[in-house]
């Protein structure tokens, strides 16, 4: 069985597919997503939109690069009050988010493409409803400086499977989508394709 290439240094993707027991390379697509989103923002794509072309664009760059080998490109878009959201900065910004999303719904977009001879041959879009408690100042504040700036690397500024759990009072949604793979049909994708046993 050949490995699959992993189009993307996410550690949280490397070690859900680590722990599924999925072979595979690590090998970063180098796109500036920044400069992708915000033209298609600009161009009027809405944030699901912004998720599906990112991850394309990820899988079929590194597929051109390795066209023998099958390709997984991802990304991930919170959209909350009809808008995308970028990662932040740093913490202050991580603060003025979560002071946005407290007490209120946002939803995750994760999207997933597996490429192949630098084409598309495969896609999933799974979208996710998250309802942040409505925490205190001292919660908030309690909890940016325990986890620091290792949060800047998630678009809402945590991560489900550790101290962010405690943010919510609901989530709806895939559960590894959230974490940003929707591992259940991709592993049903990757055994089609020969890259784990039947």
């Amino acid at each position: 069985m050949s490995s699959l290439v992993l189009a993307s240094g996410s550690a949280v993707r490397a070690g859900l597919l680590r722990a599924a027991g999925v072979p595979f390379e690590v090998c970063p697509a180098g796109v500036d997503e920044d400069d992708v989103k915000a033209a298609l923002l600009t161009e009027g794509a809405d944030p699901a939109a912004v998720a599906d072309a990112l991850a394309e664009l990820k899988a079929t760059r590194v597929s051109a690069k390795l066209p023998q080998r099958l390709v997984l490109g991802c990304d991930q878009v919170l959209e909350f009050g009809g808008r995308a959201i970028d990662k932040s900065p740093d913490l202050a910004a991580a603060r003025a988010l979560l002071q946005q999303l407290r007490g209120s719904q946002h939803t995750l977009v994760t999207s997933c493409v597996l490429a192949k001879g630098g084409s598309a041959i495969w896609r999933r879009r799974e979208r996710a409803s998250l309802r942040m408690r409505s925490f205190s100042d001292q919660f908030l504040e309690d909890y940016l400086s325990a986890e620091g700036e290792a949060i800047l690397g998630s678009v809402g500024c945590y991560h489900l499977e550790g101290r962010g759990a405690q943010l919510f009072e609901q989530v709806r949604g895939d559960y590894f989508a959230v974490l940003g793979l929707p591992l259940i049909p991709l592993l049903a994708a990757l055994r089609e394709h020969g890259i784990i046993g039947r």
